[in-house]
């Protein structure tokens, strides 16, 4: 795989507050989906507000595009942007046995969390946010209670540069875009169940209220985590997930 995917420019910085907010300062003035990439980002947050460290080295990006879809249909990429990260490293690192998709946005390399997802509604856009551990791992103290260890893309052999990384990234994504739009979710979430970290097994997902905990039995055609629990089936629209 070579080039850059027609019709997606790219913007470069050194250092960035985040590419998130980037993504919000501009915009206005993008003509095409632009992905964004910081080499260093000195404000970078997670989900639900919570740090991402990223240092020199890894990769802190973000795509920007106009969203023309309703807002449920459009939160699906997050299951497009797993995949495509999910192939980029199996591209880079020539393993695909070593990694597997957590629902709802995460990537694992080896049961550690090695890539993590955020989507924002930014006006009329869809702002994707993707942290890849490429060549550091937040330490044990800095994550938070229950949460998976997190490693690097390093540990799979792999020793590529965030700019070579965003190429493979970017074309990745770009066919499973255009997949997307035009078939629907139906074989991404096919593609992505194939993947997924412990399908079949009883897993915890738990809200900021309350937390299930039942064998992960599907995603359905709305993007829900399927719980199968002594009450029958559950599903989970949005949650964090624990092993």
């Amino acid at each position: 795989m070579s080039g850059w995917p027609a019709g997606y420019d790219r913007r470069v910085y050194d250092t960035l507050d985040s590419t998130l907010a980037e993504a919000a300062r501009l915009q206005h003035e993008l003509t095409a989906p632009t992905w964004i990439l910081a080499l260093e980002q000195t404000a970078a947050r997670g989900r639900r507000g919570r740090n991402w460290s990223t240092p020199r080295g890894n990769f802190a990006g973000t795509l920007i595009m106009p969203r023309r879809e309703a807002p449920g249909v459009a939160a699906l990429r997050s299951f497009v942007t797993s995949l495509a990260l999910y192939r980029s490293f199996v591209a880079v690192t020539g393993r695909e046995d070593a990694f597997a998709l957590k629902w709802p946005n995460d990537v694992l390399l080896k049961g550690g969390k090695v890539a993590g997802i955020l989507l924002e509604s930014v006006g009329d856009h869809l702002a994707i946010g993707i942290g890849v551990n490429l060549a550091h791992a937040p330490s044990a103290g800095a994550l938070e209670e229950r949460a998976l260890p997190a490693v690097t893309l390093r540990e799979a052999g792999a020793q590529v540069a965030p700019e070579d990384f965003l190429d493979v990234l970017a074309q990745e994504y770009a066919g499973l875009e255009e997949q997307f739009t035009t078939y629907g979710f139906a074989p991404i979430r096919s593609a992505w169940l194939a993947h997924a970290a412990r399908l079949g097994e009883v897993i915890t997902a738990r809200t900021m209220r309350d937390e299930t905990v039942g064998v992960f039995e599907d995603v359905d055609a709305t993007g829900n985590l399927i719980l199968r629990t002594s009450g029958g089936p559950v599903p989970i629209t949005a949650a964090d997930v624990f092993f």
